[in-house]
């Protein structure tokens, strides 16, 4: 495919294309109708014949060319799909309409300090494991991890201590950084106020901002009950002390905290549910560890 593709970017093939579409045409035609020299058509018509989309045959002194519909129809077939799944419901390209539109309006609101304060944000998701091992994946840093970042981020460092008063640290970079600089792409620290295994865990976190302010505090609630086999998980997100700087922040909670709620839901569908994983986690809500974990 990205031969085709490379073969069909310039421009002089994509006019010999367009004319090989009308009919099968000789290269000395070929060369007349697309304004260029017959050495360099050439040439041309036999990228096009390497990548697939022309066939040939000589006929006397002549050769002409005919055009393959085949791969042009695969690449039609293979365009279309990414279009499909880019123009889809809750796709890529609603995503980013609906991130632009938040974006937009929530830097018109940040006028103040306070301006959020008291926004709350809800979710909920019907989870395919029980709350014991749904539990661990909301306290356990090695199983937090796999999913507590947006697709588009990957947790470098985390730190949660699943005990009232425990410290929470979060800290997340670009999942696919080009440039080899690794830049800390967001930092948030924060505190847990209530762990109920397998019921209710309360904690707040604070974003800090580049300058190494706040830019809000996020006080979250997460509500667990059993649904048959599964966990229904309830989350609000209330927000307090927001600065004028907070406003991409803010914006970013629904699409952002959405995104990595499902890719919970997904970690836990692969995951084993074995008896220790329903039932890990301990009266303390730290599981099998003693301690949180922190990772690099």
């Amino acid at each position: 495919m990205e031969e085709i593709l490379s073969a069909l970017a310039d421009p002089v093939r994509w006019r010999l294309v367009n004319l090989l579409a009308e009919r099968p045409r000789p290269v000395g035609v070929l060369a007349r109708l697309a304004g260029a020299r017959q050495p360099q058509t050439t040439k041309h018509l036999q990228t096009l014949e390497r990548a697939g989309v022309v066939t040939s045959q000589r006929a006397g002194q002549r050769r002409v060319y005919a055009l393959r519909p085949g791969p042009l129809r695969d690449l039609a077939a293979a365009l279309g799909g990414l279009a499909d799944d880019a123009g889809r419901p809750g796709g890529a390209g609603e995503t980013f309409d609906r991130y632009g539109a938040a974006l937009g309006a929530e830097r018109l609101a940040a006028r103040e300090a306070g301006w959020a304060d008291g926004r709350a944000f809800a979710f909920a998701r019907s989870l395919p494991r029980r709350p014991g091992l749904v539990w661990r994946h909301l306290t356990e840093p090695s199983l937090l991890a796999d999913w507590w970042a947006p697709d588009d981020l990957r947790v470098s460092a985390l730190v949660f201590e699943a005990r009232p008063g425990g410290r929470v640290l979060l800290e997340y970079r670009d999942a696919e950084d080009a440039g080899g600089v690794d830049a800390v792409a967001g930092r948030a620290e924060g505190v847990v106020e209530e762990a109920r295994p397998g019921e209710r865990l309360r904690y707040r976190s604070t974003p800090v901002l580049p300058n190494g302010e706040a830019a809000f505090t996020a006080h979250v609630d997460l509500g667990l009950r059993a649904e048959g086999d599964g966990t229904g998980l309830d989350v609000r997100v209330r927000i307090t002390g927001s600065t004028v700087e907070s406003a991409d922040f803010v914006a970013g909670i629904e699409i952002g905290f959405g995104q990595s709620l499902d890719k919970l839901a997904a970690v836990l569908a692969a995951a084993d549910p074995g008896p220790a994983g329903e039932h890990g986690a301990d009266e303390h809500g730290t599981g099998n560890d003693d301690d949180a974990r922190s990772m690099k």
